[in-house]
């Protein structure tokens, strides 16, 4: 069975290609396969964007490592020594390497944003949650009914 495909931009990473050509090989549509998939639209911090395929099976170490792996050329000035560095971020917050698309809720076949960063190490987890724990739990002695007379 043969099919066709006709990309809807010439700006298509290597990586849509690639799902393209492979679903093509193994005879299946490339349409129905890329429905299954989650089209991710990365921004590097000097805005430069490039849109990669990943499953919502993928994690988020795994998809800096195989951006790490496949560095598209025009980001070449901006590349990195290790993949080990590089860090999502999504929805202001650094994803955790563990963390996978799937685990995000994000819907296959739409376009996600996220900002891919060189970060040696994360930011302390919630930080400003544990300062406003702390303010409330300092204002607990009033937790019995207090009235002003």
């Amino acid at each position: 069975m043969v099919f066709s495909y006709t990309p809807k931009s010439d700006k298509l990473s290597v990586d849509h290609d690639l799902v393209v050509l492979v679903s093509i090989v193994n005879g299946l549509n490339p349409e129905d396969l890329l429905k299954t998939k989650i089209n991710l639209r990365l921004i590097l911090v000097s805005g430069k964007t490039k849109e990669f395929i990943f499953s919502p099976n993928d994690s988020a170490g795994d998809i800096a490592q195989a951006i790490f792996d496949n560095w598209p050329e025009d980001w070449a000035d901006e590349a990195v020594e290790k993949a080990e560095i590089l860090r999502l971020i999504y929805q202001g917050r650094f994803l955790h390497s563990n963390v996978t698309l799937g685990a995000l809720g994000l819907v296959p076949a739409r376009t996600t944003v996220m900002h891919l960063v060189p970060r040696e190490t994360l930011p302390e987890p919630n930080s400003q949650d544990q300062r406003q724990k702390s303010k409330g739990a300092s204002s607990s002695c009033c937790s019995a009914a207090c009235s002003i007379l």
